[in-house]
């Protein structure tokens, strides 16, 4: 008996870490109060943003041939979605968006989806270093009351995209310490302002 629920304990334990809800259980209430105490969205936007992502992916995942032919990544922030990455045709472009669209409490789609072959493992390995660089990058800037987990980061072949509620002067602070990052080919704001 005791086996059987260590096992079914490891198993629950490697779902909660995949499913990205770790920091929640791990941290416990701490750990979700302080996300949302630095995040100027409600709770309810950030949880219906997930949704939202989990959404919109499984629409496109459904779309089986868009999907073999594709490589989309789907970011969400404030109920505006992000579809980025490569895909064959326009009509795969546009029908990526017709799906995102039709998803509900979807305010608006950026559609940054290039017609191009899906990018390889490397592209994909340095563009996630290149988000990791701009990330840390703007965790240096001095401005009052900035705090960097606002600021969305994606990065599709050299192309860096930012979201997030800020005020002016953040997202312009922001924008120059990303176009400093090496790697860094293009800065796209998709920025919600406060002022």
């Amino acid at each position: 008996m005791k086996n059987r629920v260590l096992t079914l304990s490891i198993l629950l334990g490697g779902a909660i870490i995949n499913s990205g809800c770790a920091p929640l259980v791990i941290g416990g209430v701490a750990a979700t109060t302080a996300t949302v105490a630095h995040d100027r969205r409600t709770a309810g936007s950030m949880i219906e943003d997930d949704a939202i992502k989990l959404r919109v992916g499984n629409a496109i995942h459904d779309e089986k041939s868009l999907n073999e032919n594709s490589h989309i990544n789907v970011t969400t922030f404030n109920g505006m979605v992000l579809l980025s990455g490569e895909t064959p045709t326009e009509t795969f472009r546009n029908q990526a968006d017709e799906v995102a669209r039709a998803q509900e409490k979807v305010r608006r789609v950026y559609n940054e989806l290039v017609i191009a072959a899906p990018s390889s493992m490397m592209t994909r390995s340095s563009d996630s270093w290149i988000t990791a660089k701009v990330k840390g990058s703007l965790v240096g800037l001095d401005i009052k009351g900035f705090d960097p987990s606002r600021v969305k980061v994606t990065t599709e072949n050299g192309t860096v995209f930012l979201m997030g509620l800020v005020y002016h002067h953040e997202a312009d602070a922001a924008v120059d310490a990303t176009r400093k990052v090496g790697g860094v080919q293009r800065v796209v704001k998709l920025f919600e302002y406060l002022d």
